[in-house]
């Protein structure tokens, strides 16, 4: 996944629902750098990937542990990692700096009040990426959330070009296996 998502030399990408095992790979696999925030750690101290292998939608974050990372081309200034919810499992959020503008990646668990906060983590000039697990309202100030879907990129002081655009099913499929239970969402601002 890693690979179709950077294929095209994005300037920015950003993930959630990685298994803590593949932060260490990031750089490598994807040649950006990249800044990663830990929601959870993983069950097992080794193996969660030969576990995780059984069946994936049952137990793939259970084992291996939830993290999420915002690759960029250039580097960035690291804006820290900020606990946003606690209900269930801990939500964080991720920020950084690139170039005046703030990149915030987000996984939360559905909770208006969770969405709110990681909104307040944004500058002037930002993009705001994730997995909101709610249809995502409309936020004074920033670009019109993707109709029907939870899994957004709302951008602020910033020229939107294009999107946000969801990708279809076959170009996150490779060789007959679908690589995300998500739909990317992609954007084009200046």
């Amino acid at each position: 996944m890693i690979d179709l998502v950077t294929g095209d030399g994005p300037d920015v990408v950003c993930l959630q629902e990685l298994p803590v095992w593949s932060l260490r790979y990031l750089q490598r696999w994807s040649g950006m750098h990249a800044t990663v925030a830990v929601a959870r750690r993983p069950l097992l101290p080794f193996g969660a990937s030969a576990v995780t292998n059984l069946h994936h939608g049952l137990v793939r974050s259970a084992v291996t542990g939830e993290a999420g990372a915002i690759l960029t081309r250039k580097p960035v200034r690291d804006l820290g990692s900020h606990v946003v919810g606690h209900a269930k499992l801990r939500r964080v959020a991720r920020a950084v700096d690139l170039d005046g503008v703030t990149v915030v990646n987000f996984h939360i668990d559905g909770r208006r009040e969770q969405f709110d906060r990681v909104l307040e983590l944004a500058g002037d000039a930002a993009i705001v990426a994730g997995d909101a697990n709610l249809v995502a309202p409309a936020a004074e100030g920033f670009s019109a959330p993707l109709a029907g879907s939870i899994d957004q990129i709302l951008v602020r002081g910033l020229t939107l070009i294009d999107g946000p655009t969801p990708w279809p099913e076959e170009r996150r499929t490779l060789d007959g296996r679908v690589l995300s239970d998500h739909n990317p969402v992609e954007v084009v601002v200046e």
